[in-house]
């Protein structure tokens, strides 16, 4: 039996109010999601691409590795040699920061003593890269200021062949050479064995910062601290004394 046309109506409007309740509910349950995926970053990134930004060589293709001790760069593709190169390093007071890196920026003529092309490592307590030089006859030796000095031919040859992500693998002891004492350390002093003070300075709860190898006020502070406790000289300074305090050589 048919319903009649006012009862078919009025069932009709209640469909399409719940359908319509139904539509409110997904969309808000849909944007409230959004939103939540967005506040908290889990969501896809943007759907566009700076092409100005360089490209990372996530796969790792290349790498790099480098021997101060016997001045030579070494590149890698799939973990095989396929170059090495004599290079010049820092010197004692200024040493080349040892350590994993990984080439952050590629540069083109900064200078005449950077050569043509300048390849930025991101070591955290300087600006240290692989560079060309204006002074070759410093290449094989350790007399740079803790950069890694190239050919310019050598630099131009490296730059085309490896991206921007390029791990850079420096060897070595953070202390410098076995044979040779490590360096005096004070206020100012930047690099791999400030980094290790502080780490051992806050591992006897003396230094509460940042373990980013710059030597500052408040590392200067933790040091004299320790120095007072300790009944040392309170120098604010890390001679041999304090090295062989921190256990750090005998």
């Amino acid at each position: 039996m048919p319903l009649p046309a006012h009862t078919k109506g009025k069932i009709e409007d209640r469909g399409y109010e719940k359908m319509n309740l139904y539509r409110r509910l997904h969309f808000l349950t849909f944007w409230a999601a959004t939103i939540f995926l967005l506040l908290f970053g889990i969501g896809p990134g943007p759907a566009y691409a700076d092409t100005a930004l360089p490209i990372v060589d996530e796969q790792g293709t290349f790498s790099i590795e480098i021997y101060p001790l016997k001045h030579q760069l070494i590149v890698l593709k799939h973990g095989q040699k396929v170059k090495a190169y004599t290079v010049a390093v820092g010197n004692l007071s200024t040493p080349t920061p040892v350590g994993e890196y990984k080439i952050i920026y590629k540069g083109k003529d900064w200078g005449p003593s950077f050569g043509p092309r300048w390849l930025g490592l991101n070591v955290p307590w300087g600006i240290y890269g692989i560079h060309g030089t204006n002074k070759p006859y410093s290449i094989g030796q350790h007399l740079s200021h803790g950069c890694i000095r190239m050919y310019n031919r050598d630099v131009l040859e490296l730059f085309d062949m490896v991206p921007v992500g390029t791990k850079v693998t420096i060897y070595g002891h953070i202390l410098g050479h076995p044979s040779h004492h490590p360096r005096n350390l004070a206020e100012g002093d930047v690099g791999g064995d400030v980094q290790l003070i502080q780490s051992r300075l806050k591992s006897a709860g003396y230094f509460h910062g940042d373990c980013d190898g710059k030597f500052r006020a408040s590392t200067t502070a933790a040091l004299k601290k320790f120095q007072r406790d300790h009944g040392l000289p309170e120098n604010g300074v890390v001679s041999l004394r304090m090295y062989r305090e921190f256990g750090l050589v005998e």
